[in-house]
């Protein structure tokens, strides 16, 4: 059964997996788990708690495996990071503490 999930993690493509996703699926790339709370369509960090289920219990770990009834895994749960950002970062790093020598 194909389908477009992505790890939340990585970014690599789910579609070899079955759904539902069970409590101890991994991403095949990166081994991260996958039910987790970052996976979840209901994963919101604008919110208390970060989730929208008003009725699911907190989960302190939004990223290790859970007993969640609520989990529905999310398509664009991946976040490429912001790469302008952590190069902006390291440079800043470098202009305080001197290029590093290797």
């Amino acid at each position: 059964m194909a389908h477009d999930l992505v790890c939340w993690k990585c970014g690599a493509a789910l579609a070899a997996l079955s759904l539902p996703l069970r409590r101890l699926d991994e991403c095949p790339a990166c081994r991260a788990e996958l039910h987790v709370c970052r996976m979840c369509v209901d994963y919101d960090t604008r919110i208390a708690k970060h989730c929208r289920e008003p009725t699911a219990e907190e989960v302190r770990q939004k990223d290790r495996a859970n007993f969640c009834d609520h989990f529905k895994p999310r398509a664009a749960a991946y976040t490429p990071p912001d790469q302008r950002a952590i190069d902006h970062s390291l440079s800043e790093l470098e202009r305080l503490f001197g290029k590093k020598s290797g």
